[in-house]
């Protein structure tokens, strides 16, 4: 057997009970096309979920994987809460986590030395004040308001310290139950790519240049986050999803949900990792300078955000935020934004298998 074949069937769905049509079992594997794509080229690349048995290139997917997994794997839809009874025993046995994991104290010492929290007195941060501040520089003309309406907002913090410390407490459990560390910026360490490696310039598909006021909303976005200002999520334990976030409070379209964190690494070193939350920074013309965010060591808020199989009815209309890339002076970075408005309570999931190509979108230009 070929080595494409050994990679193809080694993920292929175990059989369920009961007679399988005979079509499907007269089926080759040289019939499997990615979902995302429609190709069926690129086999090496190309895998099933142990749960549906469709095919995904790992390339195609959001976050990619740089591999093959060595074990089992399931797609989006399959590890869902609407999938079938049989689909989610599967997913949850398969979830990191296997229980619900210790809270980290609710003690505000805790936290603040925990999320390295400035201390001390420091400007009041409202984000509500500063988007009333922007209306009232913007000109008085229908034109000028829609063309602002366009822009990046920046998050608007829970009023309540209390409610703000619990938000924190939730995110410092996920990150301590994944022996993970908190960072809220993308990390550069010895034995993988350097920061001079990180040039949008390089780019060969598609980025947005991030303009100067968006620019500015996100610096002011992580300066609140500094002085324990922090956006209105909660970071929630399902036995079937594991970790997942929610929305504290109403969001509004457009709004800069966080920034996808984590060790920046090539994508050829990452050849044997099975991690399954590594995310495109840089796709190259040449695939030794592609770079890759890797948030299983220090990360934020956004490896716990749950990508969503946007190419299925069902994935499209669950889907709240989109996944973007951005040239900010110069480097990569990757944006987690609200892509319509979202309720509190709501469950958040971006673009997980979205097209390379599709940078920029129409929604954000």
């Amino acid at each position: 057997m070929g080595a494409a074949g050994q990679l193809r069937r080694r993920t292929r769905a175990r059989t369920p009970p009961g007679p399988r049509p005979e079509a499907a079992a007269a089926g080759d594997d040289d019939d499997v096309r990615c979902e995302a794509c429609g190709s069926g080229d690129a086999a090496p690349e190309l895998m099933l979920c142990d749960g549906c048995d469709r095919g995904f290139h790992i390339f195609c997917l959001r976050p990619i994987l740089p591999r093959v997994p060595a074990g089992d794997w399931y797609c989006p839809s399959c590890r869902s809460p609407a999938s079938s009874k049989s689909q989610s025993a599967a997913a949850a046995a398969h979830t990191v986590v296997a229980k619900k994991p210790k809270q980290f104290p609710l003690v505000q010492t805790k936290i603040v030395d925990f999320f390295k929290i400035q201390r001390g007195p420091t400007a009041p941060a409202d984000a509500s004040a500063e988007l009333k501040k922007r209306k009232r520089k913007s000109g008085g003309t229908v034109v000028a308001s829609k063309k602002k309406s366009r822009r990046l907002l920046p998050f608007i913090p829970s009023s309540d310290p209390a409610q703000r410390l619990r938000q924190m407490a939730s995110l410092a459990t996920a990150l301590t139950a994944t022996g993970a560390a908190f960072s809220n910026e993308l990390t550069y360490q010895p034995g993988m790519a350097p920061r001079s490696a990180n040039r949008a310039a390089l780019e060969a598909g598609g980025m947005q240049v991030m303009n100067r006021e968006d620019a500015e909303t996100l610096a002011r976005c992580q300066r609140m986050m500094a002085r324990g200002e922090w956006p209105p999520l909660v970071v929630a334990y399902d036995p079937v999803e594991g970790f997942t976030v929610e929305a504290d409070r109403c969001i509004r379209d457009l709004t800069i949900i966080t920034e996808y964190v984590g060790d920046v690494d090539f994508l050829h070193n990452r050849e044997h990792d099975d991690g399954d939350s590594i995310m495109t920074l840089l796709s190259a013309a040449s695939p030794a300078r592609s770079l890759v965010i890797c948030p299983d060591r220090r990360s934020n808020i956004a490896r716990f955000i749950n990508g969503i199989n946007n190419h299925t009815p069902e994935g499209r209309k669950k889907q709240n935020l989109k996944c973007v890339r951005f040239d900010v002076g110069g480097e990569c970075r990757v944006l987690l934004v609200a892509n319509r408005d979202i309720s509190k309570g709501e469950r958040l999931y971006y673009d997980y298998n979205g097209s390379e190509h599709e940078y920029p979108t129409h929604h954000f230009v």
